[in-house]
């Protein structure tokens, strides 16, 4: 169906390039002009003084003499005289070539008048016959060659030059495909039948709702009579939303390759130019092409480049060029048209701030939302990364999948990608499970730095502060369970703490407050055990205050303030000026915040005060081995209560990294 809707003109742009260039004509004449001069230049010419002159009088070898120009006499030996062996440098050459022979000397002289008294005397002094007398022949020339050379050839560098430049001007950044005369032309990429595009489905793991949307706008392409015949439309848009890495972009790449329609793909920062008028230009001439080559799709990435709602921008008043570009692909996306069978796809991380206009139905009829993977999820798209990797007999994918919470598509590509390294620099001939589990802690939390120089007395304190999350977070029901304690300084931090987070969708004010008080667990183990407070601290400090406020401020968790949220999802208050709420209720939140997180530090305080002899045994173990675990941890305080089995091993999760000494 495709392939019949395609028009005539589509058959026009498949021709194969022409190896014909303009600029072969100018190397074939430079080409041709050295060869001619190498190859059919005659003799060569040398230099002859009075002296040389003289001699081949005497000797009688000049046949002739030409006075060029009166600048210049051109001297032709005998033949019998070349042979006599006095003129070595003559003897092998052959005149060949289709100029005539050139002079086998010359002689430049000061006038004419004294060259010809000395070639006079020279022939009285040799005894000359009036017959055998040599005259001199005067002749005027006109040097075509160096006429060009001087006169046509500057021009013809000039325009060569400028040839030049302008194709590289075409070529480069001013204006794409088009150059500096074409900069209005769309600069997206096509994908038609007879580009191999080798993505499609089978390589999108997950994903297995947008998926289904996606491949049903396919199918919508395929067989439109199949739809068309119930009285439904083709629609007309759909937005991929969703964090980054989540595969938004793969998603329409499987798209171009399941399709078999022309595919345009561009993204939304590739409108915006520095000239006025522009973007709004390129908007119109891609949707020509694709209204040329219908039915196809049009996927724009990053449209959040273009597509920011107006008027939000801090430039008030300004004529905003991309403000521009919007309304124009408003206007294109509109019905005024004759869209037929061009479908837009778009892909941002950010829709909070798109135009309300851009995401009305009529344009982007559906929005497909692209979230991060879960534990099914992320076992699939660990399947696709780990084709081209040797693993080792008997790898279990599913134990990556549980370690490995929150992580997106790109991330999980470079953990395979990062273990395969790994294993490499072991000189292994397979990846193990090790690798993957080392890959995991490289990419968290950093390259472990073990000759950093730290005191015994910064260390220790690194050593009960890391302790403290481990105990607090081992003790609490609603914490989430530890897996691994190092305080090894990895990046920035000089010691960290992994988590394995359970995955649920939403969190009750227990849990919250439990998360809470293992985070201010570290800066109470200070306090209680060394008696001294650092500032090690500051990433725990700054997500326990975050946590807090959105607590009373966002999810209504606090008693005083309410079931209230200040919260703006749509993003409309971005550039405001004003608290959507009073300076009193301003104050209540701050004092409701800082309740909650005394309240969280008396808890972590309570917690590690009852088990004072495990934390002391748990950092002694860290100073000795650097590194424990849930084992160690199970084996000093029991089981956790109420917890599920989890896999214990050299592991990480979701990380909780507590920065220590300098609080970078």
């Amino acid at each position: 169906m495709a392939e019949s809707n395609t028009p005539k003109s589509d058959k026009n742009d498949k021709k194969p390039k022409s190896w014909f260039n303009s600029s072969w004509p100018i190397v074939i004449v430079v080409s041709a002009f050295l060869v001619f001069q190498l190859l059919f230049a005659g003799k060569y010419t040398q230099k002859a003084g009075q002296r040389e002159i003289e001699e081949m009088v005497m000797n009688h070898d000049i046949e002739k003499v030409i006075v060029v120009n009166e600048e210049q006499a051109e001297i032709y030996l005998k033949a019998e005289s070349l042979k006599s062996g006095r003129y070595p440098d003559f003897e092998k050459q052959k005149s060949f070539g289709l100029q005539p022979p050139k002079p086998h000397y010359y002689h430049t002289f000061g006038t004419v008048e004294l060259f010809q008294e000395f070639f006079v005397a020279a022939q009285d002094k040799a005894g000359y016959a009036e017959e055998e007398r040599i005259y001199l022949d005067y002749q005027k020339r006109k040097d075509y060659l160096a006429t060009f050379l001087g006169v046509i050839l500057p021009f013809l560098l000039i325009a060569a030059l400028w040839i030049y430049f302008m194709r590289r001007m075409s070529s480069g950044a001013g204006g794409g495909a088009g150059g500096i005369f074409n900069v209005g032309k769309s600069k997206a990429q096509i994908f038609d039948k007879d580009t191999h595009i080798k993505t499609n489905f089978s390589d999108v793991a997950g994903l297995e709702e947008a998926k289904t949307e996606v491949m049903e706008i396919v199918d919508f392409l395929k067989n439109p009579k199949k739809y068309t015949s119930l009285g439904g439309k083709i629609p007309k848009g759909a937005l991929l939303v969703g964090p980054p890495g989540t595969g938004k972009t793969l998603l329409a790449k499987a798209v171009a390759g399941e399709a078999n329609v022309p595919f345009f793909s561009i993204s939304g920062s590739d409108f915006v130019e520095m000239f006025v008028g522009v973007g709004a230009s390129r908007v119109r001439d891609l949707f020509k092409q694709a209204k040329e080559k219908a039915p196809c799709i049009v996927f724009i990435d990053e449209i959040d480049a273009v597509g920011r709602a107006r008027g939000r921008n801090p430039n008030f008043g300004a004529n905003d060029e991309r403000e521009n570009t919007l309304n124009q692909l408003l206007t294109e996306m509109d019905g005024f048209g004759t869209n037929s069978g061009v479908i837009i796809l778009a892909a941002t991380n950010r829709a909070d701030i798109l135009d309300k206009a851009l995401l009305r139905a009529g344009r982007f009829d559906r929005q497909i939302h692209v979230e991060l993977p879960d534990i099914k999820e992320r076992e699939e798209i660990f399947k696709v990364h780990l084709r081209p990797i040797k693993l080792e007999e008997g790898f279990d994918i599913a134990f990556l999948a549980k370690q490995t919470p929150g992580f997106s598509g790109a991330d999980i590509a470079n953990v395979c990608n990062e273990a395969a390294l790994i294993a490499a620099r072991g000189n292994k001939t397979v990846v193990e499970k090790q690798d993957f589990l080392d890959a995991v802690d490289r990419i968290i939390g950093g390259l472990e730095k073990k000759n950093k120089i730290i005191s015994m007395e910064e260390k220790r304190t690194i050593a009960y502060h890391e302790a403290g999350h481990a105990t607090v977070s081992w003790l609490l029901e609603h914490a989430s369970p530890l897996l691994k304690v190092t305080i090894i300084p990895r990046g920035k931090a000089l010691g960290a703490a992994w988590y394995l987070p359970e995955e649920r969708s939403i969190s009750t004010r227990e849990h919250i407050f439990d998360e809470l008080a293992y985070a201010l667990g570290g800066r109470a183990a200070e306090e209680l055990v060394i008696g001294k407070i650092s500032t090690g601290a500051l990433s725990d400090l700054e997500k326990v205050t975050k946590q807090a406020y959105a607590m009373v401020a966002y999810f209504g968790m606090s008693d005083k303030v309410g079931n209230m949220s200040f919260y703006d999802s749509s993003g409309q208050n971005e550039y405001g000026f004003t608290k959507p709420y009073s300076e009193k209720t301003a104050e209540l939140i701050d004092s409701e915040a800082k309740k909650i997180v005394e309240e969280s530090y008396i808890k972590a305080k309570e917690v590690i005060s009852a088990n004072i002899d495990g934390l002391r045994q748990l950092a002694e173990q860290l100073l000795e081995k650097e590194v424990i675990f849930s084992e160690d941890l199970e084996r000093i305080f029991g089981k956790r209560r109420g917890e599920k089995p989890v896999e214990t091993a050299v592991a990480a999760g979701e990380p909780e990294a507590t920065v220590t000494a300098d609080g970078k």
